[in-house]
């Protein structure tokens, strides 16, 4: 079973409390798994170094971080084109094992509308391999 370092868990935790801010791509998920984003004119991407806190059991990237990402990819690239929304669903299908190094999650548009739009955005890890694909719906929300 693979090792846990429980000083870079806590440095990676007390580092997002004291950095975070409740707005996108500074939440404190976003600040603890180490998130960094980058928009372009049809895609969110959302990129991460694994860490071994990240780990499932059997030493792979847990699939609830892998969901995570997916899914904060997906509605960065709605809030970026049109402003906030919310997931109302979400399928996750994974392909493969992350068990180190920097992976992406990049979000596009299947199709964008005023209310409800469908998303799709791949995990890959640094070699090109893909690790899971997601589709969701969304629901925009009136811009507060």
């Amino acid at each position: 079973m693979p090792s846990f370092d429980e000083t870079a868990a806590r440095h990676a935790f007390e580092d997002a409390l004291a950095n975070y801010e409740q707005d996108f791509g500074k939440f404190f998920l976003a600040r603890l798994f180490g998130c960094d984003f980058e928009y372009t004119e049809d895609a969110c991407r959302v990129s991460f170094e694994m860490q071994d806190f990240m780990r499932n059991p059997q030493g792979g990237l847990h699939g609830g971080v892998t969901a995570f990402v997916l899914d904060i990819s997906m509605g960065h690239l709605l809030w970026n084109k049109s402003g906030p929304g919310t997931t109302l669903e979400m399928k996750v299908q994974y392909t493969s094992v992350a068990r180190s190094g920097r992976l992406t999650a990049i979000a596009r548009f299947i199709r964008h509308g005023r209310g409800i739009s469908y998303l799709r955005s791949e995990l890959v890890a640094d070699t090109g391999e893909l690790i899971a694909f997601a589709t969701s719906t969304w629901k925009s929300l009136s811009k507060q």
